[in-house]
């Protein structure tokens, strides 16, 4: 037993020491991959062309700017190939020497640190490398980019030169702002050519810069000194000899300060131009769109007032006329209102409408009245007469549609009461035919609703006649009544001709149904209570229901058989 124990112990030591063997061995195999990688990283970096690239620099003879570049990159790789190569190679060697000494994990933190350093050595050297050759490209991309700027320059030169007059007073500025730009190129040019092309760039993007802010000056000057120079003095001009002329023809304007305007904006143009000189074209292009607003704004008050002369004097004698026109309408429309009004009650307030359209037109006459004076006298503005002259069409317009539309109404009130007239005499014709009908049919008697309402009916006829012959009619009421008695006179109609109908199928039916009379005595029972119901108390439709009913119990189909004939023969029945 105690040999057994030792032996597991034994066992358990030796697979203890393998899996602490086998540990250490990939530990300190993936630490020596790490060591190589660097160590491969290293001499990729030793062997990139640092130092070559350094001395194709130096031998451009930089000077100022791009030498205090050069001397800063420089630096940094001194730095690198000495002070952190040497540390590399320290951290690399403590590495080794840790996973040698089977202290792995003490190498795994020192490898980390040594990544870190190899890292940062990497990005300074590819950072350097940029620089150098930012340094190298200067000149060349300073050649190029002179070359297009050089050329444009040229051009705004030539054609300040060749156009002169086409700038105005801008052209003294234009000359100066070229100059300086001239200055500009021969300092990029003395920079770059001594070995500076750090500095020569700076002062190639100011010389770049100004060439084309002239260049956008250049474009927008000539269109600007047109408008300050010929099309605003011209229009100003026109406005000004118009003014005095329409001042002495006796145009009267609403705007007192017409002349100090028209001096407003001659002092902007003046303004503009003297902005123009120091070639600040952005504000000359705000001041010229108010310009233009304004010299706009100044033809249409003149525009607006030829205009309305035009209109008034065409539209004088016609307004005058309309109200004269308007004033006897009303007055006759009151006359046909005051005799309409003895016959006929008026219940649209007709009376006062036509009141208050002369007092509307009353005051037209008034205002029209007061302008005619000044008118003649050019104390007033032929705008504000034709303002008056528009709302007098609209206001006539619409009293004299109304006016029209009340003596249309009048018309139709003797239309109307001819028509009821018409009508009262249709009712009463009808009535009576109806009595005669019924009374053709001899009947035994009628049933008391039916009567009542034939009397209802009379009797609305009747009121409708006395209402038509009282001295003065309300032809509201009477249209009402009308409706009234056509609704009654068409259901008596209707009743009328059921009444008959079912007396007469009631009849028929109590015909045939006898051949049942002796051999089914609900037949016999039924033909005796539909003959009490039909001679005693008038009730003709219940008795055709009690012995259609009876009949169609004994032989199915025959009322509506019976009824079929008797409604396809009615004529002849």
């Amino acid at each position: 037993m105690g040999t057994n124990i030792i032996f597991g112990i034994v066992i358990a030591i030796i697979i203890i020491a393998a899996v602490l063997y086998a540990i250490g061995f990939f530990m300190r195999k993936k630490n020596q991959e790490k060591l190589n990688d660097l160590e491969k990283r290293k001499e990729n970096l030793f062997d990139l062309p640092v130092i070559e690239e350094v001395d194709e620099v130096k031998r451009m003879h930089l000077v100022g700017q791009s030498q205090n570049t050069f001397r800063e990159w420089n630096q940094q790789w001194t730095d690198i190939s000495t002070k952190s190569f040497a540390q590399l190679e320290s951290q690399i060697f403590e590495v080794e020497e840790l996973n040698e000494r089977i202290r792995f994990f003490k190498a795994k933190g020192a490898i980390v640190q040594a990544e870190a350093t190899m890292d940062e050595m990497e990005r300074q050297v590819e950072e350097i490398r940029a620089g150098l050759k930012e340094l190298r490209e200067s000149e060349e991309r300073n050649s190029l980019e002179v070359q297009k700027a050089l050329d444009v320059y040229e051009d705004l030169k030539k054609k300040l030169r060749d156009q002169g007059e086409e700038f105005g007073p801008a052209y003294n500025e234009l000359q100066k702002q070229i100059k300086n730009i001239e200055i500009e190129f021969t300092q990029f040019v003395t920079l770059n050519t001594s070995g500076d092309p750090v500095e020569a760039r700076e002062v190639l993007d100011q010389a770049e810069k100004h060439t084309y802010e002239v260049e956008d000056l250049m474009k927008r000057i000539p269109a600007a000194y047109e408008e300050l120079n010929r099309t605003f003095p011209d229009q100003l001009k026109e406005i000004q000899e118009g003014y005095k002329k329409l001042l002495e023809q006796k145009y009267v304007f609403p705007e007192a300060n017409f002349q100090e305007e028209i001096n407003r904006v001659k002092k902007r143009v003046e303004n503009s131009m003297n902005d123009l000189a120091k070639t600040e074209v952005a504000s000359v292009e705000v001041a010229s769109r108010d310009t233009a607003s304004d010299i706009d704004a100044l033809y249409t008050v003149m525009e607006r007032e030829i205009n309305a002369k035009k209109y008034v004097m065409k539209n004088r004698q016609i307004i005058e006329d309309y109200i004269d026109h308007a004033t006897k309408n009303n007055r006759q429309l009151l006359i046909e209102l005051d005799h309409t009004a003895q016959s006929y009650t008026l219940n649209h307030n007709e009376l006062g409408r036509v009141r208050g359209f002369q007092t509307e037109v009353d005051e037209l006459a008034r205002r029209n009245n007061e302008y005619l004076p000044k008118l003649e006298k050019h104390e007033i503005p032929y705008s504000e007469v034709q303002s008056f002259y528009k709302d007098a069409y609209k206001i006539l317009d619409d009293v004299e549609s109304q006016q029209v539309e009340i003596d249309d109404s009048l018309a139709e009130l003797r239309r109307g009461e001819k028509v009821a007239q018409e009508k009262v005499e249709s009712f009463e014709f009808r009535l009576r035919n109806l009595k005669r009908f019924v009374e053709k049919q001899r009947l035994p008697g009628l049933p008391g609703e039916y009567l009542e309402f034939f009397f209802v009916a009379t009797d609305r006829v009747e009121e409708l006649g006395k209402e038509l012959n009282k001295i003065r009619i309300n032809m509201q009421e009477i249209n009402k009544l009308v409706s009234v008695c056509e609704e009654d006179l068409d259901l008596l109609d209707e009743q009328t001709k059921d009444l008959v109908d079912a007396a007469a199928l009631t009849e028929q039916m109590m015909q045939y149904a006898n051949r049942y009379r002796h051999s089914h005595p609900d037949i016999k029972a039924a033909i005796d209570k539909s003959l009490y119901l039909f001679s005693k108390e008038y009730r003709y439709q219940d008795a055709l229901d009690e012995i259609g009913t009876a009949l169609e119990r004994v032989e199915p189909g025959a009322f509506k058989r019976i009824e079929n004939f008797y409604f396809n023969n009615r004529d002849l029945v």
